[in-house]
């Protein structure tokens, strides 16, 4: 039985508790407009993976320090920064079941909230000389950038195939997760090379994090996000590509047609989803996504025992049993 979060917290409870009132803090702004909504954010965080990676990996490689809090805060205000621009191109005007910044306050206000958290992150590492940290979460914003914008000009030919899903995922997911656990290994002073090990294991994590995601979009429940909204924006993940592969030319051109023509049909994703399904594509993606996590925790064990490593073993364990 998957373990709560709460549970899996229990290390890094004390320095969880901390960091929130560190992060409110670094939130701030004088202008009233830009502080009600940093507020806004704020509350309505979801369940703050990203800094539990951050302090679980720093704890794994040595004493969390000052260091950690203000990586882990770099990583939330570039991720939420990105979070809010995604809104704004999407024309999304939820979040995490919230109305999202763009849907209360306009466009121009999120893209310019974006840019505001983007300079705070930076601001926060420049201040304060985290120059290795700055480069490791800049190189995450970068790579997920560039996925978005493969993932969108591949959408528009269909032709993805399992060598560029991957890539796309590793830039798009992989790469935050990967800053995560870096960021942690480098605010304790650990050597280039655990650094490195940390950031090769938070990588193959959020490979599985991203294919679970994909595993969503066929699931039997509403849960996260709406059933078969992959198909109906035309993004090709591993159990679509899989199943496509296995089809024969006919029908392999037959369902492409209908994901470029006929995705806004529910009757028409729905056949999609079938035909996904009765081609094996769920039992690859699922055999994929273990496969990730064995390699990752294969990782995590040249770690020496402790409750911190404890700890990253359960959440890698919750992102791929999770329910949404």
């Amino acid at each position: 039985m998957t373990l709560s979060i709460k549970e899996i917290q229990a290390p890094i409870a004390d320095e969880m508790k901390a960091f929130e009132q560190k992060f409110r803090q670094f939130m701030k702004s004088e202008v009233m407009l830009l502080d009600q909504i940093m507020n806004y954010i704020v509350r309505r965080k979801g369940k703050q993976l990203r800094p539990m990676f951050v302090f679980l990996s720093a704890g794994v490689c040595g004493d969390i320090a000052e260091s950690t809090y203000r990586g882990g805060a770099m990583i939330e205000l570039l991720h939420t920064a990105t979070l809010v621009h995604d809104d704004v191109v999407d024309d999304s005007n939820y979040r995490r079941g919230f109305f999202s910044v763009n849907a209360l306050w306009k466009n121009k206000i999120a893209v310019l909230v974006g840019d505001y958290l983007l300079s705070r992150g930076l601001l926060l590492s420049v201040d304060h000389e985290e120059f290795k940290i700055l480069k490791i979460v800049s190189t995450a914003v970068r790579e997920l950038s560039e996925g978005e914008l493969l993932q969108i000009e591949k959408a528009r030919r269909l032709d993805i195939n399992e060598e560029v899903y991957y890539e796309i995922i590793r830039q798009k997911t992989a790469s935050l997760i990967a800053s995560c656990c870096a960021v942690g290994a480098s605010s304790v002073g650990a050597a280039k090379e655990v650094v490195d090990r940390m950031h090769a294991f938070g990588e193959k994590v959020g490979m599985a994090f991203q294919i679970k995601d994909d595993l969503f979009d066929y699931g039997e429940d509403e849960i996260g996000k709406p059933l078969g909204i992959d198909i109906k924006e035309k993004k090709m993940t591993l159990p679509l590509i899989y199943a496509l592969n296995q089809a024969p030319w006919l029908e392999k051109r037959r369902i492409i047609n209908i994901i470029r023509n006929e995705s806004h049909k529910p009757n028409k994703v729905s056949e999609v989803i079938a035909f996904v399904k009765e081609s094996g594509g769920l039992r690859y993606a699922q055999e994929v996504m273990e496969r990730y996590v064995k390699e990752a925790l294969a990782l995590l064990n040249e770690f020496a025992d402790s409750p911190h490593r404890r700890s990253l073993e359960q959440l890698v364990q919750y992102t791929i049993e999770r329910s949404k």
